[in-house]
């Protein structure tokens, strides 16, 4: 069935199948392809110059996007939606979007981009039908199944009376032989042009955006390999473009003047080689400069192998992306700038989208309370349907236990933690740990915490800096010690529900059951933090298996002594004054 939901809740259903056909998130869309980082855009002050304009019964224009679990489709639809249009998703399996924050403000549509029924009936009422898929990744007959999509899509449109299809494809060199990836998206861009229906058709290289299979392929690259031997591609010329540009100019297209009929070339302020990338990456990250040398013999087809061995890029993505590096990609014109002008600060360059990217990691915002208001509606915000591989390599030690002791004795336990207390396991490990820390620079186990009993944002603790305190839940630490990467340390306090809801307990744990939940996260720098946190995994059974025994026997053992929380808190006041006076 096709099934369309509006707004106001009702639906309306047609027959329907589905098949084939990816949203770019399944790869990547583009000429070369998307490079991530953290990009802000705010969806609350759309600039007026790409906003809306009223059709002529004074009605709001409508606007059809394909692609929507994809990596540009569904950043694009908040945008859309702040600029004032109406929106109607389609998807394959638009169930999957039912998380969105968008999802209850926009029409969804279940369809088929092949079925040219299916897509008619889409296109009911639209003026502008954004065209963001593609079959990169589907196998090696991709090229005929991006030729034939494309075709079904503009007939589709032609027949149901569309103002104008919007294209993202791939920024290309006249006169070349092009990569068969290359060479399908400019084919795609031809088909639209000569449809009969005005197309705007936007050629972009790189992309820089956030968990894209290029960025992961760049990413893990520089910081797997302090010296790589690579292919000449990597001197070729690109003009990469950050993801915020992509999406105002994709948004701005829709209200082109009528008849408007053309490619544009969309780059942004830098032009750099593939080996300028990666330098600009490790230094922004914080690596010592690479050791590249290109050797000519370096074919794609093996590059695109030795891509798949030291990155987590799928190869049946990656060896289509590797063949279209050996191209110089750059803007030959920017008119689109005419009909679009550039945002006030003007567009983003390079190291400014990478900077903020490693800022995204290194504030990383995940999970639980890690989460991050601010950036909701950001297109660098990962989103559910991004492939599994993207973004940032993290690493995490979780466990869960059930903890016979009201919240409020784990909690005092919790808060209470490190300093003279300790850290409730394997004493000498930590001491050990503390004196290296020393050795080399850090704080070590010397700086204590500043109140016996209770912690506050900002307080040192041992070698831990207290980065968030949610009294009676949780306890944020991150890691001050000279490590190859960024740590934290998760303690927090649940309810049997929340931690069954999660998946961290089995079904037969009682909701209303006071667990505690540890959690160590580890972001590696480089090569040097991967083989770190290798090197450290057969201990954690030791220092934080022990941990959250002991932390849980402990609150345990506080109730049995005082079930007064009350009376706790006073008896361990008492304790510590007179453990002053002692001293």
């Amino acid at each position: 069935m096709v099934a369309m939901t509006t707004p106001d809740g009702t639906a309306q259903h047609v027959p329907a199948t589905a098949h084939g056909v990816h949203g770019p998130g399944d790869g990547d869309l583009g000429g070369t392809d998307h490079i991530g980082a953290d990009v802000a855009m705010d969806t609350t002050a759309v600039d007026e110059r790409v906003h809306a304009v009223v059709r002529d019964d004074g009605t709001t224009p409508r606007v059809l996007v394909t692609g929507v679990t994809g990596y540009i489709g569904g950043r694009l639809v908040p945008q859309l939606l702040a600029a004032g249009y109406r929106v109607r998703a389609m998807a394959r399996h638009p169930e999957r979007l039912a998380d969105r924050p968008w999802a209850d403000d926009v029409e969804l549509v279940e369809a088929d981009a092949n079925d040219a029924d299916q897509l008619r009936r889409a296109m009911d009422d639209v003026d502008v039908a954004y065209y963001l898929v593609h079959s990169l990744g589907s196998g090696s007959d991709f090229e005929q199944l991006d030729r034939y999509t494309a075709r079904t899509f503009a007939s589709s449109a032609r027949a149901a009376g569309v103002s104008r299809i919007v294209y993202l494809g791939g920024l290309y060199p006249e006169g070349e032989h092009l990569s068969k990836h290359l060479g399908s998206r400019k084919e795609v861009g031809d088909i639209f042009l000569a449809s009969g229906v005005p197309s705007v058709v936007l050629k972009a290289a790189v992309i820089i955006g956030s968990g894209s299979a290029s960025f992961e392929m760049m990413r893990n690259l520089t910081e797997m390999l302090p010296a790589m031997v690579t292919p000449k591609w990597v001197r070729s010329r690109i003009q990469p473009i950050a993801v915020r540009d992509v999406l105002r100019y994709l948004v701005g297209a829709a209200r082109l003047p009528g008849g408007t009929n053309r490619g544009f070339d969309i780059g942004g302020p830098d032009v750099l080689t593939y080996r300028d990338m990666m330098q600009g990456y490790a230094t922004i990250a914080g690596l010592k400069p690479r050791v590249i040398v290109p050797l000519p013999v370096l074919t794609p087809r093996l590059a695109s192998r030795w891509v798949g061995l030291v990155t987590p890029v799928p190869k049946k993505i990656a060896a289509p992306l590797v063949g279209s590096l050996v191209h110089d990609v750059v803007c030959k014109e920017s008119d689109i700038r005419t009909f679009v002008p550039d945002p006030v600060g003007g567009l983003i360059g390079f190291q400014e989208s990478v900077r903020l990217a490693l800022t995204r990691i290194r504030e990383f915002q995940v999970e639980t309370s890690w989460r991050s208001a601010s950036l909701r509606g950001a297109p660098s915000e990962p989103l559910p349907t991004d492939p599994d591989w993207a973004g940032g390599v993290l690493y995490v030690d979780d466990r869960s236990t059930v903890v016979h002791a009201p919240p409020e004795h784990l909690w005092a336990v919790l808060q209470g933690i490190g300093g003279e207390n300790g850290w409730y396991s394997f004493q000498l490990g930590w001491w050990t740990r503390g004196v290296m820390d020393q050795v080399f620079g850090g704080p070590g186990l010397r700086r204590g915490r500043r109140d016996p009993l209770h912690l506050s944002v900002g307080d040192a603790l041992d070698w831990w800096r207290v980065e968030a305190v949610e009294r009676g839940r949780l306890v944020r630490l991150r890691a001050e010690m000279r490590l190859p990467g960024l740590a934290w340390l998760d303690l927090s306090v649940e309810t049997g529900a929340e931690a069954k809801e999660a998946g961290r307990l089995g079904a037969d744990t009682p909701d209303d059951a006071v667990v505690f939940h540890q959690k160590a996260l580890f972001h590696p720098r480089g090569l040097p933090g991967r083989l770190y946190w290798t090197g450290i995994v057969p201990f954690h059974a030791v220092v934080f298996g022990g941990m959250q025994r002991n932390v849980a026997r402990a609150a345990e053992n506080a109730y049995r002594a005082n079930p007064d929380a009350d009376a706790l808190m006073r008896d361990q006041a008492e304790a510590v004054r007179t453990r002053d006076r002692a001293a």
